[in-house]
């Protein structure tokens, strides 16, 4: 199946199938600057995939994802990758952190959550693109629910024929009474009626108040609580008056439930997690530890051997039913300041065969991720002040000395890479942000000069600059 990559009207649409990996690479220079052996690596990783599906069913299923480390400094670009990646194959997509998970048996996140909450996502997805297809069927039907209540019919309705859909709602109407209809549907179109008040019958669910007193997580429960809860204390209706621009908003969505078959979201879903879903494993390096008989180090070899059959592939059990993992793709991602890779559990290591290094940002990389990216930090701040009517412009002598700023304080305090130009250019633009809506049709032009007017007094001083900078 071709899965299309979301383009404008003017753009062609690609079809990922038709992706080589130098273009997932282009695709990935898009928004994320350097870092080459990192894309090469998903890219790969992403075309494999694809690879599979051409194959046979059994053999298929005796390839294996080719799991990915990636080891290097905060803000260089590890999890836009990973993100981008999925944007890119439209694949559910989760990034969690190892660290916030604990051994079983200790109170905390177990490692099977990370599948239930790839699953909600992957349903979330599937839902938004099936909304779109009925979109326009579910404003119809709620069209014509609103017409019935401003003016309700005097002979039944027709009922929805058997291809499910409705008609217009005037046949069988005496000939006044249907055009009075369609005066009062233009009406309604044009927005004329938007403040006339309105009774509709809503759907409400009161449930009492009780506590669940249990030794695992309500995620961890095999009953699915939301779905037995009505059936066992009923669905109640109220009737509330609202304007009809807002009954009209909550009888679409009502339609929009109606019309989508929860079963088949569901079942896509799971397809979807299961072939294409993948999961970021951030900190990862934060569990790498062995054995030493007592303190952390146990629970960290702990947390290694619990994520271990989920990476190897397992089956989980979740609200949906049964997910397995053995084709998710793992992209774990760690610093490694005090640990290393092989730090890691043996059996972990050999999960993840392909380990890429990413690289430490340098002046020039802060200059193209300033204004090279499709969402560079220049273009955001541009927007932002424009819907003021304040045009903001930068020079390029700015851009070299905010990123030089960038640099030098990421050298003498802690490295955070990229995300330092976040809190830079926040301070640079300080005054034209606050002053903007008093600017209107003003335009500002930011140049080297003022960026050292701004930063100056901060980097005078070396203490206040580590804690503004």
């Amino acid at each position: 199946m071709a899965i299309y990559l979301p383009g404008t009207a003017e753009e062609e649409q690609i079809a990922l199938d038709e992706l080589t990996p130098r273009e997932i690479v282009a695709e990935l220079d898009k928004y994320v600057i350097g870092q080459k052996d990192a894309k090469r690596a998903v890219a790969i990783a992403l075309r494999n995939r694809m690879r599979r599906q051409k194959l046979g069913p059994e053999l298929a299923e005796e390839v294996i994802p080719k799991n990915i480390i990636m080891i290097g400094p905060t803000g260089v670009g590890k999890t836009e990758i990973a993100r981008r990646l999925a944007k890119l194959a439209n694949s559910p997509f989760l990034k969690v952190e190892a660290s916030k998970f604990t051994e079983v048996g200790y109170v905390g996140r177990d490692v099977e959550s990370m599948i239930r909450d790839l699953v909600e996502i992957a349903i979330d997805m599937i839902r938004e693109e099936k909304l779109e297809d009925v979109a326009d069927k579910a404003e119809l039907n709620a069209e014509e629910r609103l017409l019935d209540i401003l003016l309700p019919p005097t002979t039944p309705r027709p009922a929805e024929s058997a291809g499910g859909l409705v008609l217009e709602g005037t046949t069988g109407m005496p000939e006044s009474q249907s055009r009075t209809r369609e005066k009062l549907r233009q009406q309604l179109r044009e927005g004329k009626l938007d403040d006339r008040q309105v009774e509709i019958e809503t759907r409400e669910r009161n449930f009492p108040s009780f506590e669940i007193i249990s030794n695992q997580g309500v995620e961890e429960m095999d009953v699915n609580i939301k779905d037995m809860l009505p059936n066992i204390f009923g669905q109640r209706t109220k009737k509330r008056k609202m304007k009809v621009n807002e009954a009209f908003e909550y009888l679409i969505q009502e339609e929009e439930q109606r019309l989508i078959d929860m079963e088949q979201v569901t079942r896509t879903a799971i397809d979807r997690v299961e072939n294409a879903g993948i999961i970021f494993l951030d900190e990862i390096d934060k569990i790498a530890g062995r054995e030493s008989g007592h303190g952390p180090d146990v629970s960290r070899e702990g947390v290694q051997r619990d994520i271990l059959p989920i990476v190897e592939g397992t089956t989980v059990n979740t609200r949906y039913g049964m997910v397995r993992t053995d084709h998710i793709l793992f992209v774990a991602a760690g610093a490694f300041h005090v640990s290393k890779p092989s730090d890691l559990i043996p059996e972990l290591q050999g999960r993840f065969p392909i380990r890429v290094e990413l690289q430490s940002l340098t002046m020039e990389d802060f200059i193209r991720i300033l204004t090279e990216p499709k969402s560079s930090l220049t273009k955001q701040y541009t927007a932002l002040l424009e819907t003021e009517g304040v045009k903001l412009e930068f020079t390029p002598d700015a851009l070299d000395e905010i990123a030089h700023f960038a640099f030098r304080v990421n050298e003498g305090t802690e490295n955070i890479g990229a995300r330092r130009l976040h809190t830079i250019m926040e301070r640079v633009l300080d005054e034209i942000s606050f002053d903007a809506p008093e600017r209107k049709g003003q335009q500002f032009t930011v140049d080297a000069d003022y960026v050292r007017k701004m930063l100056s007094e901060i980097v005078k001083d070396q203490d206040l600059s580590r804690y503004i900078l």
